[in-house]
């Protein structure tokens, strides 16, 4: 299984990213996915998770209203829009998937991506 990340980046507190996740190796529309992130010092906590079937998400408290995922299951993509970008969001962040999407929020998640930075100046 591979979760390759991509879209992080270096930008201003209030701006924007998109960050995307292209899965294989997988029957990825038997998964839920999810992003977690990490930043210095700090554990890894779980940001939002997405069902199967894309009808339902769910997501930690630091992000909701700010941070939207979605995904494409035609092209084994997730997303993470994140808006309204604060400093404490800087960190690197993770694509991840699993059976079941309770895993993913406990931050236990089977598969791992490698992972993005993203760094939010103030």
């Amino acid at each position: 299984v591979q979760l390759q990340a991509s879209g992080g980046g270096l930008v201003q507190a209030g701006g924007s990213l998109r960050l995307s996740c292209a899965a294989s190796g997988l029957t990825f529309s038997n998964y839920a996915m999810g992003w977690s992130r990490q930043a210095p010092g700090r554990d890894r906590e779980f940001i939002a998770g997405i069902i199967k079937g894309g009808g339902s998400t769910n997501y930690a408290d630091a992000v909701k209203g700010r941070f939207t995922i979605s995904r494409d299951n035609a092209k084994n993509l997730v997303y993470l829009q994140m808006n309204s970008l604060k400093a404490e969001d800087t960190a690197v962040y993770y694509c991840v998937a699993d059976l079941k999407l309770h895993s993913i929020m406990v931050v236990t998640p089977e598969h791992w991506g490698q992972g993005t930075q993203v760094t939010v100046s103030s």
